[in-house]
């Protein structure tokens, strides 16, 4: 069935970003030394071999320098300046950055000082990426260089809309300029599908929203057209892959069946997707990327920017494209709503079957659930369906109470075991069900998001550097003497933004600023153990030990493009930056128009 023509409710372009404020003064834990480089070079820097810089795994006792002379991350401690290398780095042992002193320093941070925090995070971050890996995917702040994942400017692309938001005006002008005279699509590279989706076709449209510019719209229609033989699967469920640069140009439309379909004879070369190695069997979470192309194609991505609403083939893809979530919504091998975590691409059918999980290679699905039945003017009452189901599922078979303080958790099942393991990703989770509860979902969906939220925010406040890890094991024995238990392998904190992202819908929506406080309290340890002084923030291996952290060198894109995004709008008491009824985030904190169904 067609889908009715959609229209706008807010106006199409937002006010340019004011000038930004000037910057605080620099952390009086860490001084940052001046930029000594020069303007970002523009061709490709030779990737240095290694995980850190050679200063980095240095032993601690020779870490000390001379005044004056450039400072490194410990890569046995907390980010620091070389001049304070011989003094103690453990929190208790520093009485200024007490926990007790930390809490009640950023209780009484004005709103302003936040959100210049925010800024000049994001002013450190972007420095390192301008300085050694400009152009490229991913930063490697220790060993001053870059990594490569898709080859496309990941971390320009997904922080396009971020700088827009935080009013830099200047950078964004530069990664503008990179995008229209650098960017091309026309690469021999697997891509994929989901990740592409959400960050790059993502980040183009949002910002093409936010701006007007129709150069982002135009390198939007360009991905997104590369992308859609993904879908030439004998089930429609698209195969994880693709490779953006071995077909045609993009067509004037992105018309699913025009290049996808039944009965179509395909182009030579078009036929460039595949199943991830070494078989079809693909994440049930890919099966949430056909929405992601819904909401970019419910913005009009896939019609002329001249015949915007007039091109009625435009409908045809984004009927198809409900056609895959229609087949998962009738499939087999659910658990009270919950889904396996593995779909075959030939077949269309679950496999795999009995693991449950909201962690990894699943979590998206959900969360779209709610998020395309919004924009999408509250009609598509099967993902509603889909959705209420799910949150049941969760109560009924992953909710359980730690030991001995009794935080709700999400635990997940695999072959009807109950594990305790809970990713940092499920805490998306809060935010959701808040957004859910705001647009008319039972009371009790807001009760259970402010009890998970209290859960992730103990994932940091009870690791010793206030950081989470990636994943935690909840007690649930009695006598048990403490909730959370980590794992040596699951120590690491890659600078994610779950936790931050669920404290500003809970914010937002109930005003209560110790989610404010608390998001600070983020924000602050991540200055403390993960900023490198030459440019940028690194994950950690080590959330434990505040002396022995071990730095990662690396700088996931979504730091950029989610965790500093959310954590300055988080501290803006302003319901209209990006007002929650006028506008929905997609998984990689990337806003689109909401677009009411007309008749």
């Amino acid at each position: 069935m067609v889908t009715a023509v959609l229209s706008p409710v807010i106006p199409h372009v937002l006010p340019e970003p004011v000038k930004q404020l000037q910057p605080p003064l620099p952390d009086q834990n860490q001084r940052i030394l001046p930029n000594k480089r020069g303007p970002p070079v523009l061709h490709n820097r030779l990737q240095k071999k290694g995980n850190v810089s050679d200063a980095a795994v240095k032993d601690k006792a020779a870490e000390s320098k001379k005044e004056g002379e450039e400072g490194v991350i410990s890569w046995r401690g907390p980010v620091i300046d070389t001049d304070q290398a011989t003094e103690g780095t453990k929190v208790e042992e520093n009485n200024e950055d007490s926990a007790a002193n930390q809490k009640a320093k950023s209780s009484k941070e004005s709103e302003p000082s936040r959100l210049e925090a925010v800024q000049q995070a994001f002013r450190h971050a972007w420095k390192g990426y301008k300085d050694f890996a400009w152009g490229h995917d991913e930063l490697r702040p220790l060993s001053k260089s870059y990594s490569e994942w898709f080859g496309l400017g990941l971390t320009l692309i997904d922080a396009l809309d971020t700088m827009w938001i935080l009013g830099l005006k200047e950078e964004f002008e530069e990664a503008k300029t990179w995008v229209a005279t650098e960017l091309t699509f026309s690469k021999n590279v697997d891509v994929n599908l989901f990740e592409s989706t959400i960050r790059i076709l993502g980040g183009l449209l949002s910002t093409y929203h936010l701006t007007g510019d129709t150069l982002f719209l135009d390198k939007a229609k360009d991905i997104g057209s590369r992308l859609m033989p993904a879908f030439n699967t004998p089930s429609k469920i698209p195969y994880s892959d693709v490779n953006i640069g071995k077909g045609t140009g993009p067509p004037a439309s992105l018309d699913f069946r025009q290049h996808c379909g039944r009965g179509h004879k395909h182009p030579a070369g078009v036929q460039r997707a595949h199943p991830p190695h070494p078989g079809p069997t693909v994440p049930a979470a890919i099966v949430i990327s056909p929405i992601g192309l819904w909401l970019a194609g419910n913005y009009r991505v896939i019609i002329s920017r001249d015949g915007l609403h007039s091109n009625p083939r435009s409908l045809v893809n984004m009927a198809a494209v409900a056609e895959v979530m229609t087949q998962v919504h009738k499939l087999d091998g659910k658990l009270d709503g919950l889904v396996p975590m593995f779909i075959n691409t030939n077949n269309g059918q679950f496999t795999h079957q009995g693991i449950y999980t909201l962690g990894a290679r699943a979590d998206s699905y959900y969360e779209y659930l709610l998020k395309q039945w919004i924009q999408g003017g509250k009609k598509e009452n099967q993902l509603l369906e889909d959705y209420l189901q799910a949150i049941e599922g969760v109560k009924k078979n992953l909710l359980q109470k730690s030991s001995p303080n009794g935080l709700t958790f999400v635990g997940e099942v695999s072959h009807g075991q109950f594990s305790p393991k809970m990713d940092h990703l499920v805490c998306f989770l809060p935010g959701t069900l808040a957004l859910g509860a705001h647009n008319g979902l039972p009371d009790d969906h807001m009760d259970l998001a402010k009890q998970l939220m209290e859960t992730c925010y103990q994932m940091y406040a009870q690791m010793e550097t206030g950081l989470s890890p990636e994943i935690v094991h909840f007690n649930m024995h009695q006598g048990s003497n403490r909730d959370i238990d980590v794992k040596l392998a699951d120590r690491h904190n890659l600078l994610r933004p779950e936790t931050v992202e669920s404290l500003f819908y809970l914010y937002r929506f109930t005003k209560d600023h110790k989610y404010q406080d608390w998001g600070f309290e983020i924000l602050q340890n991540f200055n403390k153990y993960t900023k490198v002084s030459s440019g940028g923030y690194t994950s950690i291996n080590n959330v434990r030990d505040p002396d022995y952290t071990s730095p990662r060198d690396k700088m996931e894109s979504f730091f950029l493009g989610e965790t500093l995004k959310y954590l300055y709008l988080l501290f803006s008491d302003d319901p209209n930056l990006i007002s929650l009824d006028q506008y929905v985030f997609n998984t990689e904190a990337h806003p689109l128009p909401i677009w009411p169904s007309t008749a």
